[in-house]
């Protein structure tokens, strides 16, 4: 978890772990949160969430919380870490990210394939997006459900032993990933050298290097996640995995790699580099159309010749074109509709097979308008990072997708510029090649309407009250879904103030606690915080804690509260 809700963690935490107690397998399981916050009033909210996660399940014994106070290498260093420190125990790890749900039966199924299947490395479910409510997790969420399946099992044929790993809701042996998937910095400067962002895909090929098998079976259900609210959250997430899958390309030469893995990071690189080239073919056809409406053609050029050099354009083999491109975008959902057809209880959960038809068409259409704003955002994200442009690494948003319409007219106004200046060069070429772009032009003219629609949650509820698209999911939710929906409404969690500072002082077992998970005290020649030395400073030289507040930066709080000299001189301040 990395500065997110703790509540909702917690929430989903608690259904998991009530839904394992219910299979009488509990005692074979542990629970470990393992945090990455950054942010100090989240950390410390984080601890009373857990602390009060214990008390409600009784998993004093089996629930540990862990923040790590410098989160090198991110996730994947994160994990890491607990590998080394805490792995020798475990024969299998779950990987869950801060909106994972599993249930326990799926769980116990689990590891129980592992046991029995002494040479898988990793299994790999197909997580179902639920709990979407603005327009633009909805359709993410009925793609997902309609959609993945089909291609879920065919790429599950495909790739056999030679699956790939997704990051969360895998199961996977330790002694696999401790012996095979650390990973090492890749050589170079950033963005492409440094810590691999996307570094399932490298531990996935690593340990298949290794011998050990990797598989994706899709018939697993009982295993969800959430989708971001927004385009503009789905941006900030699709900028640090073009990053990670650009890093892919130094990734490639590893000796002995299985082919199949090598696909996984050729396709995971193809991802992206096809946004540009879409954009290249676009523009080049453009320019093409304008030279030859403003320049004559030479029929003879400069030699004499019997016959003449007609321009060749051939429709036939354009519509043909056009027809396999139509036929390859569109198969997919069209397989999935008849594949959702021959399954009764899915259709019935999707509306029936009407509802679900015309889902599929708003699917089809509001996907196809936002096509076009999505090539131009990784295009600039492949070209940001060509520059030498890092992304960093963002709380991912899961709730609302509002985001004001201020920000939205700054973020995609030159979206919109971009269209009717395409649209413009469509039109001196011909009216006809104006209309045969409309698709794409409608997309990026109207980009902030479309924006501003499909982030809203009352456009969203709208659809879902006209049937349209539904899951089985919501329509007949899972027994772990409606623990967790119940888990978070209501909260028996202590109620303190968010500002953490006040917090420890209003809970004495809370400042207990943190103070027992605090970091042993630095040693002399250990490395120096600067954060911590400034903070300490004020503290000292604050007469109460509300003059203090004001004063502290964010990482100079976090790091007086990682020390135990801190924690003890802010308890001592007046309020």
């Amino acid at each position: 978890t990395y500065n997110e809700p703790p509540h909702r963690v917690m929430a989903g935490l608690k259904a998991i772990y009530t839904s394992l107690c219910e299979t009488g397998q509990v005692d074979a399981f542990d629970v470990f949160i393992l945090s990455d916050t950054t942010n100090p009033d989240v950390w410390v909210e984080e601890e009373a969430a857990f602390l009060a996660l214990r008390a409600q399940t009784g998993g004093e014994n089996r629930i540990f919380y862990r923040r790590r106070h410098n989160n090198v290498e991110r996730k994947a260093g994160n994990v890491g870490e607990w590998v080394r420190r805490f792995g020798g125990a475990y024969d299998q790890m779950v990987t869950l990210d801060a909106d994972s749900v599993m249930s326990g039966e799926t769980l116990v199924r689990m590891a129980g394939a592992m046991e029995r299947n002494p040479g898988v490395g990793l299994i790999q479910t197909l997580p179902v997006i639920v709990g979407g409510t603005t327009l633009f997790a909805r359709l993410q969420q009925f793609a997902g459900r309609v959609y993945g399946p089909v291609i879920a099992h065919g790429i599950a044929w495909w790739h056999g032993s030679e699956g790939n790993y997704w990051g969360h809701n895998a199961i996977i042996r330790t002694e696999a990933f401790a012996g095979q998937a650390g990973l090492p910095h890749v050589p170079g400067r950033k963005p492409f050298g440094g810590h691999i962002l996307s570094h399932d895909f490298v531990e996935a090929a690593l340990m298949r290097r290794g011998g050990w098998a990797i598989h994706m079976v899709p018939g697993l259900d009982g295993s969800y996640e959430e989708s971001p609210p927004s385009l503009t959250d789905v941006a900030i997430r699709d900028r640090r995995w073009c990053q990670g899958n650009l890093q892919h390309v130094k990734v490639l030469p590893t000796k002995k790699l299985h082919w199949i893995s090598r696909m996984h990071m050729v396709v995971g690189i193809g991802a992206y580099v096809t946004s540009p080239l879409w954009l290249v073919f676009l523009l080049t056809g453009i320019l093409i159309s304008l030279q030859a409406h403003f320049e004559h053609p030479e029929y003879f050029g400069d030699t004499k010749l019997l016959y003449p050099h007609w321009p060749h354009v051939d429709p036939v083999q354009a519509k043909y074109v056009f027809i396999g491109t139509m036929a390859i975008l569109l198969a997919p959902k069209l397989l999935a509709y008849i594949a959702l057809m021959f399954d009764r209880a899915t259709c019935k959960g999707c509306g029936g097979a009407i509802r679900a038809a015309g889902s599929v068409l708003v699917e089809t259409l509001i996907g196809g308008l936002i096509a076009p704003i999505a090539m131009l955002i990784q295009t600039s994200g492949v070209l940001s990072i060509l520059s030498g442009h890092d992304s960093g690494w963002n709380t991912q948003k899961r709730d609302d997708g509002g985001v004001p319409f201020g920000v939205v007219v700054r973020q995609y106004a030159k979206f919109t510029i971009f269209g009717l200046l395409l649209g413009a060069g469509a039109w001196v070429v011909s009216p006809s090649l104006f209309f045969w772009m409309t698709p794409v032009l409608l997309g990026l003219v109207f980009s902030i309407p479309l924006v501003v629609m499909t982030s809203s949650r009352d456009v969203g509820q709208s659809f879902k009250k006209a049937g349209l698209l539904l899951v089985p999911e919501e329509t007949h939710p899972p027994d772990v879904l409606l623990k967790t929906e119940r888990a978070v409404e209501e909260d028996h969690g202590p109620s303190l103030p968010h500002d953490a500072l006040r917090a420890l002082r209003a809970d004495a077992g809370l400042l207990q606690a943190h103070a027992a998970m605090l970091p042993a005290a630095r040693k002399p020649g250990d490395p120096i915080n600067p954060d911590q030395l400034v903070g300490l400073l004020k503290v000292s030289e604050a007469p109460s804690l509300s003059v203090l507040e004001g004063q502290l930066t964010t990482k100079e709080k976090a790091a007086l509260l990682g020390c135990a000299e801190g924690v003890a001189a802010i308890s001592r301040l007046p309020a």
